[in-house]
């Protein structure tokens, strides 16, 4: 599933042909694409207004109208991009046509994409916790938020309530350059580590989004896949040794996902006192 850096890769690569322009028509190809509304809503709220940004929210591709946003959520296969052929790829699921004459096309294999009609973001705030990559989220948010928890910590750092826009591959990378095994538990974790972990998440995801992400299986924006699953160190590298202690990477399940992690390099924290 496209995590936030592939997500904020799209955004980057479709909102300077969007802003400004206008919505003129909607197909549901594949009908249950659209989640909560029909195409005639849209047109009805849509008339002579323009698109006035083009944003991510946690997993979220939000387009901003001037009484209501669309958010688009990629799942597990999305791709969102400009048609730039006369027939639609076999996979297409909806489509927005532009006053330009542009076609902005969300093509998903899988079909479990969907597209939300909201007045606002509030729907979607209260279900996400903090942008990881915000000023306001700091070490000291980072360490309440683990320090009021007893959760295991890679299921508490997916958890979209919690850290908005994290996901397997990221999550296992943060934990292994910050040196915590992904069964340690929140409130175990010492705060020297805690400041290493926050570092590491917001260095690892902007490193991401300058390369576009990362294509493991389905990603990739306009046919371009993300480079960054070239600076993978730990996530699908099970058997491989560790670039730190040159161990051998293990894979387990963790949170119902499958885990990457080096167990020399990655403290386990099962109690305070560790």
């Amino acid at each position: 599933m496209p995590e936030l850096p592939e997500v904020q890769t799209v955004v980057n690569h479709i909102r300077e042909d969007l802003v400004g322009e206008q919505i003129i028509g909607i197909e549901s190809i594949w009908p249950k694409v659209l989640h909560n509304f029909k195409p005639e809503d849209l047109i009805k709220k849509n008339i002579d207004t323009h698109i006035e940004d083009v944003k991510r929210r946690a997993k979220f591709i939000i387009i901003q109208l001037p009484d209501f946003i669309i958010a688009i959520h990629l799942r597990m296969t999305g791709k969102l991009y400009f048609l730039n052929q006369n027939e639609l790829p076999k996979h297409a699921s909806a489509t927005l046509q532009l006053k330009s004459k542009k076609t902005l096309v969300f093509e998903d294999v899988r079909k479990f994409g969907r597209f939300y009609l909201y007045k606002d973001l509030e729907p979607i705030n209260e279900r996400h916790g903090p942008e990881p990559l915000d000023e306001s989220f700091t070490s000291g948010l980072l360490m309440d938020i683990l320090s009021t928890k007893k959760r295991n910590i890679k299921a508490l750092l997916l958890d979209q309530s919690v850290v908005a826009g994290l996901g397997n591959i990221y999550v296992d990378e943060g934990l292994w350059m910050s040196g915590i095994h992904p069964n340690s538990i929140s409130n175990a974790i010492p705060k020297t580590k805690i400041i290493k972990l926050h570092r590491s998440i917001q260095t690892i995801l902007m490193d991401a989004i300058a390369a576009k992400g990362t294509t493991i299986i389905d990603f990739s924006v306009n046919g371009e896949s993300g480079k960054y699953a070239d600076q993978l160190r730990i996530f699908g590298k099970a058997g491989e040794p560790c670039q730190k202690s040159k161990n051998k990477i293990k894979k387990i399940r963790v949170a119902g996902r499958g885990t990457y992690f080096c167990s020399k390099c990655q403290h386990l924290y099962l109690t305070s006192c560790d």
